[in-house]
């Protein structure tokens, strides 16, 4: 029997077909200065006008955004902390500090995530299958980035002031959280594809685009050839935070195989901010694919003016002791099919 099951939701090689209603509720944004001054800062339920955030270090700041975007979707839910089931969440820094911190003053029981910037669509396929599971009514889901502490973390202090080349991204400062709920009238979690690690051999830190594509590729053609479909099912596929260089290479990758989504693709890197703001090849970070999606297209989908929607968040799995030894960066891309 429990063979029998697992085929039935199962697609194809990698996908999984969701027959519960997995309903996504009362998404909730907060955005950083920068991030405040581009062309989504309608989009966001709050915006910040310093990095600090009256905190004591960036680390620290980056944990009251989530804190505070957390609250912000579970009371937009009309719920409260001890009626959510299960907390699932995610950041870029080491040990996962921001959602770890966060789930100590939350108090909900706590899964957390590292999928890097796939960590949102990671946490959202795994609400879905818990609830088609039948072990939860309600799931927090939160991600957070910040430009300062992930810089510091994985390049250089930003007041070191180095010189970035033109094709590196630009760290998101902000979070974004939602509620995964068993009824509401959100847009509903209908199909998933959780990725494989995809290596294309990139060494340079800076050149996350071409290191992630291929993930984002893979996993975008299996969803496709899993569930038989083709990219004009969705009216939107959204990558998370490929920007401008990864976003064309992720099309060329995928035109060699047959599939051509230019016509209805984004990436929610190139979403974010102005190019006059001088983020070179666009947006990164966890937080990325969380503003671009929860803040600007979760409206139009509850308008009813989008109904399909391919979200694929794609995430670097390296870290600066790996980088400095000379390792690869391998990438991850998850995949999240969202009808309303």
């Amino acid at each position: 029997m429990t063979a029998e099951l697992l085929v039935e939701k199962r697609a194809g090689e990698q996908s999984i077909v969701l027959e519960k209603r997995a309903v996504l509720l009362a998404p909730s944004t907060v955005a950083g200065p920068k991030e405040s001054r581009g062309p989504l800062a309608g989009s966001f339920d709050r915006c910040y006008d310093d990095l600090v955030l009256k905190e004591k270090s960036f680390e620290r700041a980056e944990c009251h955004m989530l804190e505070e975007v957390c609250y912000l979707a579970i009371g937009k839910a009309g719920l409260v902390p001890n009626q959510i089931d299960y907390y699932l969440g995610g950041d870029l820094l080491n040990q996962i500090i921001s959602a770890s911190f966060c789930a100590r003053k939350l108090a909900i029981p706590f899964f957390g995530l590292y999928g890097a910037c796939s960590t949102l669509a990671e946490s959202l396929c795994l609400a879905g299958m818990m609830i088609e599971g039948g072990f939860a009514r309600n799931i927090l889901v939160a991600v957070s980035s910040h430009n300062c502490s992930a810089e510091r973390q994985y390049r250089y202090p930003t007041e070191y002031g180095f010189q970035r080349p033109g094709y590196a991204q630009w760290t998101i400062t902000g979070a974004g959280a939602a509620v995964i709920g068993v009824s509401g009238d959100g847009p509903r979690l209908e199909s998933l594809t959780p990725g494989k690690v995809v290596d294309a051999d990139i060494k340079d830190p800076y050149d996350m685009g071409s290191a992630m594509a291929p993930a984002a590729a893979d996993t975008i053609y299996t969803h496709l050839n899993d569930l038989q479909r083709d990219p004009s099912y969705y009216d939107l596929i959204i990558t998370g935070d490929l920007g401008g260089v990864g976003k064309k290479l992720n099309e060329a990758i995928l035109e060699r195989n047959g599939v051509r989504i230019a016509a209805n693709y984004t990436d929610c890197g190139l979403l974010i901010y102005y190019p006059q703001q001088q983020v070179d090849a666009g947006a990164s970070g966890c937080a990325c694919s969380a503003l671009g999606f929860f803040g600007y297209y979760y409206p139009l989908m509850l308008k009813k003016e989008i109904r399909r929607i391919l979200l694929v968040a794609t995430g670097a799995l390296h870290s600066p002791t790996t980088f400095l030894q000379g390792e690869s960066i391998p990438a991850i891309a998850h995949a999240v099919s969202l009808e309303i």
